[in-house]
């Protein structure tokens, strides 16, 4: 009986959130720390690691949290979108949240919003709400260190209402959301910077030159330490379809091999960051720094070049730097003889699918492609997919009207020990993980 109600009450929550607001325009931070302070300003009391950046934000908060677990630390991790699973946003111990705490975390989440509205405050928007569920959750916790990802920017995300973190962490920055964040890598690296802190250290993947000046100059003005970490870091020794071996420049660890289990040649960049960020966080302890390897190598990411089925690789690229990174990382893994793979692609309106389109075609040769239309409403139609696709390759397109659909007709179209990688949209990502 017990069981069955949490169910009902799971599914209850989950219908609510789902008919929130997603995409409107941003609440102003003072509404997200009002919202905050309504649910006590949970988790306020925790040590905050705070990550914005276009690609590899994820990653970085998984690796972090990882090595701070195999350190024997609590963690709390606060994540963007989720494949299946509502609660995968919501994890403490590397674990999504029971439906139980969800739902516990939903009710006072609930109450908070409905007395702002009733008082003509304006309900919390989904992320808000959905911020809000996961540091009420921490709060009922012992979570020593709590990983916020943003969820879109930096600068008006409601991540950035929380005060006072630890660290802020940004990574690699590219064109993505130009309609929201500015149509300029300057422009989207000040709105990812703008969760920089005044006195809080930021560390930041100083892969691009443009935005590494914005950020310098943001941290500079609000007088932060910053660590730009570049390439020099590490050094890449082996690439294979389960790992990356490298080493570090580190004096600590240069005789120490190190693997990333995720086959993109930008992990290990996101695991050089995450290691950078936990030796600060841990400056003043004594650490086991010889457990971290098997940290880094413990991470399970999914949607990130993961292997869904037989020869069957899903990764979320969603725009064209992730894109590029995807082809490289692809292009680098040894040849073994498996011939032209089948790419199964679909994007929402609000990316720049039509550049990471012609991209594919010119960089990532393949037997066939395959538009998809997703289930979200922002899909693009299939068929404004297929004509793009026509308009730059001669190979085969096929158009299909759901992601099951998809995935057969690119295993009709494989050939002997050929792959399917399915790219363009983290939505995408998760129908083809319900099915798998």
């Amino acid at each position: 009986m017990e069981e069955r109600n949490v169910r009902e009450r799971y599914a209850e929550a989950v219908r609510y959130i789902e008919e929130l607001p997603r995409f409107t325009k941003k609440h102003p931070l003072k509404h997200t720390q009002e919202f905050m302070r309504r649910l006590g300003n949970p988790a306020y009391d925790r040590k905050v690691i705070h990550v914005a950046g276009t690609n590899g934000k994820g990653s970085v908060c998984a690796y972090i949290q990882a090595i701070l677990e195999k350190e024997g630390k609590r963690t709390g991790f606060f994540t963007s979108p989720h494949l299946v699973s509502v609660n995968e946003r919501i994890q403490i111990g590397r674990r999504p949240v029971s439906d139980d705490e969800f739902c516990q975390a939903f009710q006072a989440a609930r109450e908070a919003a409905k007395r702002m509205e009733a008082e003509g405050l304006g309900h919390p928007s989904y992320f808000e709400f959905l911020y809000g569920m996961g540091m009420r959750a921490f709060s009922c916790t012992d979570v020593e260190y709590i990983i916020l990802e943003t969820g879109l920017g930096g600068r008006l995300d409601a991540t950035n209402s929380f005060p006072g973190p630890e660290l802020t962490v940004i990574t690699s920055i590219s064109l993505d959301h130009t309609d929201i964040l500015g149509d300029t890598i300057e422009e989207i690296a000040a709105e990812k910077a703008g969760i920089i802190k005044e006195h809080v250290p930021v560390f930041y993947d100083g892969g691009n030159e443009a935005a590494s000046a914005v950020i310098r100059g943001m941290a500079a003005e609000r007088g932060a330490a910053c660590r730009e970490i570049t390439k020099n870091a590490f050094k890449i020794q082996e690439v294979t379809r389960k790992n990356i071996a490298f080493s570090r420049a580190s004096a600590y660890d240069r005789d120490i091999n190190w693997s990333v289990p995720i086959p993109g040649l930008y992990q290990v960049m996101n695991a050089e960051i995450a290691i950078q960020s936990a030796e600060y966080l841990l400056r003043n302890e004594n650490i086991h720094r010889e457990l971290w390897p098997e940290a880094v190598a413990s991470i399970c990411w999914k949607g990130r070049m993961e292997e869904a089925g037989d020869h069957l690789i899903i990764d979320g690229a969603h725009n064209p730097g992730a894109l590029e990174a995807f082809a490289e990382s692809v292009h680098a893994l040894p040849d073994e003889g498996e011939g032209l793979p089948v790419v199964i692609f679909s994007a929402v309106t609000d990316k720049k699918y039509e550049q990471m389109i012609a991209y594919l075609c010119e960089h990532f040769p393949a037997k066939a492609y395959v538009a998809v239309q997703i289930e979200d409403a922002r899909g693009v139609p299939v068929k404004e997919l297929g004509r793009l696709f026509r308009q730059y390759t001669s190979q085969r397109v096929i158009e299909c009207g759901n992601a099951q659909e998809a995935v057969r007709a690119a295993y009709r179209e494989r050939s002997g020990t050929g792959y399917i990688y399915c790219l363009g949209s983290l939505y995408l990502a998760g129908e083809i993980k319900k099915m798998v």
